[in-house]
């Protein structure tokens, strides 16, 4: 039977570091080459991309540094704090990024990552702050793991990580879906336009919603059986479609909230911080004031809106406005000018890209699975209860 030990992580990396933020006002530091992470993308996953690239005046000219692919990488502040990501290129970080370069003499990268991934609540339990919860470089470094020998390490690493595979491999086909479903909608829609096709505003093909929150003093609101979201439920989806929420209303609750109770199929729209945000409910649900829930009542299918939505986002941003934070009203919303094709071209539309939509909810739908299978397996094989 192999013998587990307990190390520092510290003892088991051959370097540990936070990196840096060019300076966000001059503009030659960005829209460069040179990948760029922050906290925000961190999420239990493995980093391929990042949402946003540098320059090399702007690595140079910053706290910024290279981190090596195979590193793994665990944000350190507020509502990201003991996430942890595994990054599969070359790249740079934030300064709210503590980066663990593992020494693959002492042990498997990928093992380390998803040991961390198991420890999340007792890492999370080390944070401290006030206003939010922190860490920093020297209580991740501190920090207790346990270790089987190399080898077996790696055969763990390789049995969560052929799953995880699996998960990247569909996550890909439904960003090509989705990709495709966007190149005809530009050529049915924006290219193609008909001199018979009338403008209007966005009010005039589907209907609006929104939502409010219960009164979070009030106890006999929550924890019922009736899903109720905030922007957050989607802005941390990883995929279009919305399986589950993070919090529960009763019918007390449910009461609160004017615009009831909507159907599965619903088009959710983030209205504040960030605006424009898409998502379909998978599931009837309640909102709070934080979304637009649009309707498709008149006519024009969810799935053209949503593809009019993404192709029109500039301009759904410049409609928005706030002092604390953007934010884009129901009637701006509505407001919004449209160049209106006929029912007849939409339906055919609708009809020819519908199979994808639906083969990126059924990829979906499987990736929810194999992350439960990987989720159930993770604790048992770090805590060795899973022999192998």
């Amino acid at each position: 039977m192999s013998e587990w030990k307990e190390y520092k992580i510290k003892d088991i990396t051959s370097r540990i570091t936070s990196g840096g933020t060019p300076k966000s006002s001059e503009a030659s530091y960005y829209d460069g080459t040179i990948p760029w992470l922050n906290t925000k993308e961190i999420n239990f996953n493995r980093i391929t991309k990042t949402e946003r690239y540098i320059t090399k005046e702007g690595l140079n000219n910053s706290s910024a540094k290279w981190i090596p692919k195979g590193s793994v990488i665990v944000a350190m502040y507020g509502a990201t704090a003991a996430k942890v990501a595994y990054s599969q290129i070359d790249l740079t970080t934030n300064q709210a990024c503590c980066n663990l370069i593992i020494d693959e003499d002492k042990a498997n990268s990928q093992f380390v990552y998803y040991y961390i991934q198991s420890s999340y609540e007792e890492l999370l339990n080390l944070a401290c702050g006030a206003a939010q919860q922190n860490l920093s470089v020297g209580v991740i470094g501190d920090f207790q793991i346990s270790l089987p020998p190399l080898d077996e390490q790696k055969r763990i690493a390789s049995i969560l990580g052929s799953l995880d595979d699996k998960i990247d491999l569909l996550n890909r086909e439904n960003a090509t879906l989705e990709t495709m479903a966007e190149a005809l909608f530009r050529q049915w829609f924006i290219e193609e336009v008909k001199e018979d096709w009338e403008e209007g505003k966005l009010g005039d093909i589907l209907s609006v919603k929104g939502g409010t929150t219960p009164s979070t003093k009030e106890s006999r609101y929550w924890d019922g059986d009736i899903a109720w979201t905030s922007p957050r439920d989607i802005t941390t989806l990883i995929g279009i479609y919305l399986f589950k929420t993070e919090k529960s209303i009763t019918q007390a609750g449910l009461r609160q909230i004017s615009s009831g109770l909507l159907p599965k199929g619903t088009l959710l729209m983030s209205s504040r911080a960030p605006v424009g945000v898409l998502a379909f409910a998978e599931i009837p649900l309640a909102i709070n004031q934080g979304y637009i829930a649009i309707i498709d009542d008149k006519g024009y299918a969810k799935e053209f809106i949503y593809l009019w939505l993404k192709a029109n986002m500039d301009l759904v941003h410049s409609y928005s406005n706030g002092s604390t934070f953007m934010e884009i009203s129901k009637s701006a919303f509505k407001s919004l000018d449209i160049t209106i094709p006929s029912q007849k071209v939409v339906s055919d539309f609708v009809t020819m890209i519908k199979p994808y939509f639906d083969k990126i909810k059924l990829n979906e739908e499987q990736i929810r699975l194999i992350t439960k299978q990987r989720d159930i397996l993770l604790p048992k094989l770090m805590s060795n209860e899973i022999k192998l």
